[in-house]
């Protein structure tokens, strides 16, 4: 891939949710919600402060994270679908282990 956000922006990638309800119900395409959950694919250098110094960012590649339901903007690379956001936009960062 030959894209790189740039400074506090942040490349992520959707993980799509269960199409199964825990009680067994199938949902259908038609009726399922954009996941606000996703995996980070690319992060800019970060974002410079009033001295100029630049603020390196707390998301990395490969983090699993949760945004709001209208963050970012919608791109499409290689046949695949991402967001790009603000790392502002981003609510926090989910523990794999929990």
């Amino acid at each position: 891939m030959k894209f790189r956000p740039l400074h506090d922006r942040v490349m992520v990638k959707r993980i799509e949710q269960e199409a199964k309800t825990p009680g067994g119900i199938i949902i259908p395409d038609t009726a399922k919600e954009k996941p606000m959950e996703g995996e980070v694919v690319a992060v800019g250098s970060g974002a410079r402060n009033e001295q100029g110094a630049v603020i390196a960012l707390d998301v990395k590649p490969g983090d699993r994270v949760l945004f709001g339901k209208w963050s970012g903007t919608e791109i499409k690379i290689e046949g695949h679908d991402y967001l790009v956001m603000k790392e502002s936009d981003i609510m926090g960062i989910v523990d794999k282990a929990a």
